[in-house]
């Protein structure tokens, strides 16, 4: 089914923040009922995935290249709960060479409960860093409204 099909599932793109929506289900939390440390990284992959998607970037058509995580620095500032609708807030920070700096938070009715600093790396086949091509770093200094 063609993503058309399902406007906005990728989440949107405001002021240069992408913005996607996360609801929390049973699987995501622990057996103390709050979201499970691990989910928040999760939910952090899945909105830098989904960035990109909206960027025109598709990873599936990469060919001897891949995005790697080299460095993630969490903070888990509070709870988040079953039913809880949190927004994981993703932009990027800083880019040189094949590194790129992405700085995420997962709000929770406007208070930040999750904070993440990530360090990506492009990588080719052998995992030996690549240089951004210009056409991709530029998409993710001017990110369009969506």
């Amino acid at each position: 089914m063609p993503e058309t099909a399902w406007p906005g599932i990728s989440g949107r793109i405001q002021n240069g923040i992408h913005i996607m929506p996360i609801r929390i289900y049973y699987e995501d939390t622990d057996a103390g009922g709050v979201v499970y440390h691990a989910r928040y990284v999760a939910f952090c992959e899945r909105a830098r995935s989904d960035c990109l998607r909206l960027l025109g970037i598709h990873q599936s058509t990469f060919q001897d290249i891949n995005f790697v995580v080299r460095r993630m620095t969490c903070d888990f500032l509070k709870p988040a709960r079953l039913d809880d609708l949190l927004e994981v807030h993703t932009r990027f920070v800083d880019m040189a060479g094949a590194r790129i700096e992405i700085g995420q938070e997962v709000m929770l009715n406007g208070n930040t409960v999750f904070k993440a600093d990530v360090t990506v790396a492009l990588v080719d086949g052998r995992g030996r860093p690549k240089r951004l091509p210009e056409s991709m770093a530029d998409r993710f200094r001017h990110m369009p409204e969506s």
